[in-house]
């Protein structure tokens, strides 16, 4: 795609000495000698970037620049300056000019110039790119559920989404609190800001501080340079507050003076600073049962709790898992590269039978194992784990934490599967190595590295 660059000046030797420059290093180059010549041709051509004169004929370059930026915002514009137009040059930066250059201009200068403002606007268009994707992924119409509970809870989604209140999600670990979290911020007024997670049960007591409020160079021992904190990082965006029964007294105690005073200190600072961010703070705790132990300030909880969603485990919403399992098999197919028509209706029963401890979390781990070990169009009731269809054997089983991050469960999971499978191959293959690794299509080394991390004798 060849970038379009308009030029607008009045000298006709100037156009022309840019027009062959920018031509010969692949440009697309349009002219204009006046300012209203030039502000038709933008409409025209929506230009990448435009090289403008500070003076032209009719119109002051500050003025087309202005108008520019009312119908082509994201065009960046490079100010052709003389000498004593400079001032107004500086004063065009400020009103959204990318910089300004002064005649005579160096050719070498305003090549790298263009490179560094398509750059920019590239970074920018990746940017908006993110954030529609965000948005479109974080919508609440792929939060998957239509049992009664669920549609319940889009519908609180909708309104607390639209306003600017704190919110307290609860609900066990593996419901979903975080993905809801994101899903009221992309939702809302906030969603062009930042979305940032703080996990309060993994940090350390001696650093909650530093993390929530960040500190100065020599605030403390290990202080080597300035850090910027959580909430300083969320300005004008969101900060989600990940396990916040989790957080001790004291630190409970500066979350409070930070969310009534709406300003934060930085460890070892002296100035205060303001901050403009939504609290979304999520728990797997009974935060209510907590502040009647003493445990959990009670200022605090209603500090948190002025706007609350509770996320039903997944025995309450058991009308949910063969949506869930569409949906799983679908994302884990692409990731996986392993086409699945789906769950067999025995399989289905012992789905829909089980308890689920570990919620959403643990059926997204059965899924992913039985994609991974099913060697058939469906899964089937083989496929699953022995918890799942009832049995009591621990040696078969792969068994799922309640709490533990997806990522690690996976992990965890695709080793114990990637052993399993090694020492299919080596039975099949009669214990000779060579044969089990055609077998797996791996080099006999790296069976041979995998035997030992997984300690399987030959």
């Amino acid at each position: 795609m060849k970038f379009k660059i308009l030029v607008i000046d009045d000298e006709k030797n100037i156009r022309d000495i840019f027009s062959l420059l920018l031509e010969e290093k692949g440009y697309l180059v349009e002219t204009a000698e006046t300012g209203e010549g030039g502000l038709s041709k933008a409409r025209k051509l929506s230009p990448d970037i435009i090289l403008l004169d500070m003076n032209l004929p009719d119109l002051s370059g500050i003025e087309v620049l202005t108008r520019i930026k009312k119908f082509l915002p994201r065009a960046e514009v490079i100010i052709i300056t003389a000498f004593g137009t400079v001032k107004s040059a500086v004063e065009a930066t400020k009103l959204g000019a990318y910089d300004y250059l002064e005649k005579p201009v160096d050719n070498e200068e305003l090549l790298l110039l263009i490179s560094r403002a398509l750059e920019v606007k590239r970074l920018l268009q990746e940017v908006e790119e993110l954030k529609s994707e965000l948005s479109e992924r974080y919508r609440f119409s792929n939060i998957i559920g239509t049992s009664s509970k669920m549609n319940s809870i889009f519908q609180m989604m909708g309104k607390i989404a639209r306003v600017d209140g704190t919110v307290l999600i609860t609900g066990e670990s593996g419901t979903g609190k975080e993905l809801v979290a994101r899903a009221i911020h992309f939702n809302g007024p906030r969603k062009d800001g930042p979305f940032v997670v703080v996990n309060c049960g993994a940090i350390p007591k001696d650093l909650i501080e530093s993390e929530f409020f960040g500190h100065t160079k020599g605030a403390f021992t290990d202080a080597k340079t300035e850090k910027t904190g959580k909430f300083e990082l969320a300005h004008k965006g969101t900060i989600f507050l990940d396990e916040v029964g989790e957080l001790s007294p004291e630190a409970q105690v500066k979350l409070l003076r930070a969310l009534g005073e709406k300003e934060i200190s930085r460890v070892g600072g002296t100035k205060t600073i303001p901050i403009d961010v939504r609290v979304i703070a999520a728990t797997n705790k009974d935060l209510e049962g907590e502040v009647r132990k003493g445990t959990f300030r009670e200022d605090l909880y209603w500090r948190l709790a002025v706007l609350s969603v509770h996320l039903p485990p997944l025995r309450e919403r058991k009308a949910d898992i063969p949506l869930l399992c569409e949906h799983l098999i679908k994302k884990y197919s692409e990731e996986i590269g392993k086409e699945s028509r789906g769950v067999s209706e025995q399989a289905l029963e012992y789905l829909m039978n089980y308890s689920w401890p570990g919620n959403i979390r643990e059926l997204e781990s059965v899924i992913y194992e039985a994609m991974v070990l099913s060697e058939k169009p469906l899964i089937e009731e083989d496929d699953l784990p022995p918890r799942i269809r009832g049995a009591a054997s621990e040696k078969e089983d792969i068994f799922f934490e309640p709490g533990k991050p997806l990522s690690q469960a996976i992990q965890g999971l695709t080793e114990k599967v990637e052993k399993r499978l090694i020492e299919k191959a080596l039975e099949e293959a009669g214990r000779n190595r060579t044969k089990a690794a055609q077998k797996l299509g791996i080099s006999r080394k790296t069976l041979f590295n995998k035997m030992l991390h997984y300690k399987i004798r030959s």
